[in-house]
């Protein structure tokens, strides 16, 4: 069927339908089971055995490989049972380390798949004649939608009503302007895509205006389904940071492989086996090279991510968390974001009145001026059987409709009573919204908005007192709406501005509180504490934005409050100059955003920018961190945006900066670890062939480090809690290098440590006994055990003990389980043998205990004298 051909009731009745009622429960289960879920379908996930082979793609791993078939082959040959066992252990060890890789693989996979579930998209639908909210995943052919500027279009949908409805169709047919949308056009069979405008389609967004439409097609039935194979086979782009280090990775393998072709020389020169030191070489290369250092920073990302979606923060997109810990200037919303968003209607001004408080008894006066306003709103408040309430759309609007129901007029029957016929939606330029309704046999055009902006175009009311009224109530930090109307003989041919909202009666004022966040005004210290700009813009008129903005501490002794208005005045560099000294924008619009953002950027600040409206979309995209709000938010912020507020609150925003700060501090400490412990084993080997001609590790014992070290203890530290003190230092700036305040110089200093302390480990072995054997196995312990204990080391700048030794009850466990897999090859009878490793008399092991807790000391004298601390 050409649904966009039929007539609406047509196409209701062929989906089995009603405008009114939508669907019963009892038809979705066949309608989902005929259908499907209203999804693309994904691209098919790599198979388990498709990853496990995927760890083997790098070079130096397939070298390795080739070498110990080599050997292995040389082993056959000469018939020696005893040879196998170093070939048969190097593939062992591969294989265990490409176990891990796959594991790591997975965990981050399924960490990120978590994040794409939590920001699925909703659609409001109206099932068994009530209007909920559900995920879009869950809607069939048939479900009655309502759309309103800011949603994304959930499936496609042949509309039954409209108002100045736009959609953004240019993901479809190619055009950047949106498509007017009409409910009553009359469409040709043999229309193109663009020229359907009485449909909607997935993926689309709404621009403007509002709609109620059926769907017809859902998932890979859609126009959006039809293309997807074109949308498939887009991969996961590297965060900034991921690049960074993949490049560096590139950079020390080159000199890895420098210095191992310099010792496979030397061992050649000093008559070691060739087939032994090449196989020494490579398995050092394999060592040193950071190859997993990338992966195990996404899998750090991703879990600080997850532990960040638990602080209500969901990021979008990883290269955000590396971005908040520089975030310097936070501008925040007022109303939802520093404050509850749970507006009350507390007072109301008839014209010509009194003020009068909002209870279930109000006057008659006041009584029609809830009606009217409530007959003015889009939004709507249900009551739930627990006895909450559940309030949809604009806050201002739902706190209208609350007042006009304790007053006994609940939205759904004044909406049946008063028919609305024509509206003009709300926007945020005009900052009005106008309805036409039959009221008592009269067409009434009901216009409510700002009082400023509703003033001039009143013709009869007291507005002197009324403008007296609002500052009055706005002094009182109340968010001020006026309602006004007018009767007219006939209803326009179409809606307009200069038709309606002209020649009115002012009626009255509402006003309603949105008192602040009790936690918002601690989260605004900590931002003074780390060096944090809170700046905030709001709608709301200027007096009523700056009492709250100092209740909160964000306005401050000298500071500035700006309006829109004032702002459009000034001119780029007039609002450079003052821009920091401006903390409150009042009645702003979206392109007053952009240009806050930018003049801020400008002073070369990282800039974090809420939104919620779909105008926001641009800001949220000029920002450094856009943050969407996930309780108000449209559709359309939300996927401009960087992160999404899960509950709306200013605070979660200083959380996440707070989290953004201890993941990249982490990162660090992974960073630093792995190059440090790995510096630590080249330096060690290239010294001791150059010296003594001998190797202090053998092939089998290196990648036995790597596999003990590079794996379970860097993924704990990355998962180590964020310190008390992140938030006392100032932002870091946008340009600073990972290796910045000496992390690269003590990065090389600590591979030197460890390379001297394997160093004396192999001589005292070897000399104490005259046994080479002895003193690799001396360089083994100590190197493998010295490195673990580095990992506690690395958890933070302050000393060990005063964090608490063991309080990453995480890394305990992971140095526990390294720890016994080096006991295990150690002193298990056999595998010991198989690793070229021997016991040692007990002198020795007393000293390799004191040599694996020189790091320790060496750290927290570090610590202790400051040459280790932090940025102040």
């Amino acid at each position: 069927m050409l649904y966009y051909k039929e007539e609406s009731q047509e196409v209701l009745d062929a989906l089995e339908t009603d405008l009114h009622t939508g669907l019963k429960s009892s038809q979705i289960d066949a309608l989902r089971a005929k259908y499907g879920e209203n999804k693309l379908r994904e691209k098919k996930p790599k198979s388990m055995f498709m990853r496990f082979l995927d760890q083997f793609k790098d070079v130096m791993i397939l070298i390795l490989l080739a070498a110990a078939v080599v050997s292995f082959v040389i082993a056959c040959i000469e018939g020696n049972p005893g040879e196998f066992f170093e070939p048969a252990l190097i593939l062992l060890i591969v294989v265990l380390n490409a176990i891990m890789g796959v594991i790591q693989e997975n965990k981050a996979e399924k960490a990120l798949a978590a994040l794409k579930n939590l920001s699925a998209p909703h659609a409001r639908v109206i099932r068994d004649g009530v209007e909920s909210i559900i995920d879009a995943k869950d809607l069939v052919p048939g479900d009655i939608i309502k759309l309103e500027a800011g949603d994304f279009v959930p499936a496609d949908a042949r509309l039954i009503t409209s108002a100045s409805l736009k959609s953004e169709e240019s993901a479809l047919t190619g055009e950047s302007v949106p498509s007017e949308k009409d409910a009553m056009a009359v469409v040709e069979e043999n229309a193109p895509l663009g020229d359907r405008s009485n449909m909607v389609f997935s993926g689309c967004s709404v621009t403007y205006g509002t709609g109620v439409a059926v769907v017809t097609s859902t998932g890979m039935n859609t126009q959006m389904g039809k293309i997807a194979n074109l949308l498939e086979g887009e991969g996961e782009a590297r965060t900034p940071l991921q690049q960074k280090l993949a490049n560096l990775g590139k950079y020390l393998g080159i000199v890895a492989l420098v210095a191992c072709g310099i010792i496979f020389v030397v061992g050649l020169l000093s008559g070691v086996s060739p087939l032994d030191i090449f196989m020494t070489a490579v398995s050092l290369a394999v060592s040193a090279i950071p190859e997993g250092l990338p992966a195990i920073v996404t899998i750090v990302l991703s879990i600080g991510v997850q532990r960040m979606v638990k602080k209500n923060a969901l990021i979008r997109r990883l290269p955000a968390v590396e971005t908040l810990g520089s975030a310097s200037v936070i501008c925040s919303d007022k109303t939802g974001t520093l404050t509850q968003n749970r507006m009350t209607l507390t007072k109301a001004y008839v014209d010509r009145g009194e003020i009068e408080n909002i209870c279930s008894s109000n006057t008659e006066e006041v009584k029609k001026l809830l009606l009217y306003g409530a007959l003015c709103c889009d939004g709507s408040v249900i009551l739930k059987e627990d006895g909450s309430q559940q309030h949809i759309g604009d806050p201002t609007e739902t706190a209208i409709v609350w007042a006009a129901n304790i007053n006994g007029m609940p939205k759904e029957e004044i909406n049946e009573k008063y028919k609305r016929l024509q509206e003009i939606p709300f926007d945020s330029d005009r900052k009005l919204m106008t309805t036409v309704n039959e009221i008592d046999g009269r067409y009434v055009v009901i216009v409510k908005g700002a009082f400023d902006m509703m003033m001039p175009l009143c013709v009869e009311g007291d507005l002197k007192k009324a403008k007296i009224i609002t500052e009055s109530m706005s002094e009182d930090a109340l968010r001020v709406l006026a309602v006004a109307y007018k009767v007219i003989d006939k209803l326009p041919d179409a809606p307009t501005c200069e038709a309606l909202e002209c020649d009115l009666k002012f009626m009255g004022l509402v006003g309603m509180i949105d008192p602040p966040r009790p936690e918002a005004k601690e989260a605004v210290a900590v931002c003074t504490r780390a060096g944090i700009r809170p700046i905030m813009i709001t709608g709301d008129h200027v007096v009523t934005a700056t009492a709250i903005a100092k209740e909160l501490g964000i306005f401050r002794e000298g500071d500035r409050a700006l309006t829109g208005a004032e702002l459009d005045e000034m001119t780029d560099s007039q609002l450079d100059e003052a821009v920091e000294n401006i903390s409150v924008y009042a009645r702003v619009s979206p392109e007053n955003k952009i240009r806050i953002v930018k003049a801020w950027q400008r002073k070369g600040q990282v800039v974090s920018m809420t939104g919620d409206g779909v105008n926001d979309a641009p800001a949220l995209k000029a920002a450094d961190i856009g943050c969407a709000m996930g309780i108000t938010g449209t559709d359309v912020a939300k996927g401009a945006s960087d992160m999404t507020l899960t509950d709306d609150n200013f605070a979660t925003i200083v959380d996440a900066v707070r989290e953004g700060r201890g993941i990249y501090a982490n990162i660090k400490k992974v960073v630093g670890f792995l190059l440090g412990t790995n510096i630590g084993e080249v330096v060690a080997v290239f010294v001791a062939m150059l010296v003594w001609k001998e190797t202090p590790l053998l092939s089998m014992q290196l990648l036995w480090i790597n596999l003990v070290t590079d794996s379970l203890p860097a993924i704990a530290l990355g998962m180590e809690a964020v310190e008390s003190d992140v938030m006392d230092n100032p932002p870091k700036p946008k340009t600073e290098g990972l290796f910045a305040h000496g992390l690269g110089v003590r990065i090389v200093l600590q591979g030197l440590m460890f390379a001297s302390l394997a160093l004396a480990g192999f001589v005292l072995g070897w000399k104490f006994t005259g046994d080479l054997a002895a003193g690799q196995t001396m360089a083994f312990a100590v190197l493998a055990l010295s490195q673990v204990v580095q990992a506690f080391n690395m958890r933070s700048d302050h000393s060990l003990f005063k964090i608490g030794p063991f309080s990453n009850k995480t890394l305990t466990g992971a140095a526990l389980i390294s720890m016994a897999m080096v006991m295990f090859v150690l002193f298990v009878p056999g595998v010991n043998i198989a690793f070229g490793l021997v016991y040692l008399p007990w002198q020795l092991y007393v000293i390799a205990v004191g040599l694996v807790f020189v790091p320790v000391a060496v750290m927290e004298f570090s610590k202790l004298f400051g040459l280790i601390g932090h940025k102040k």
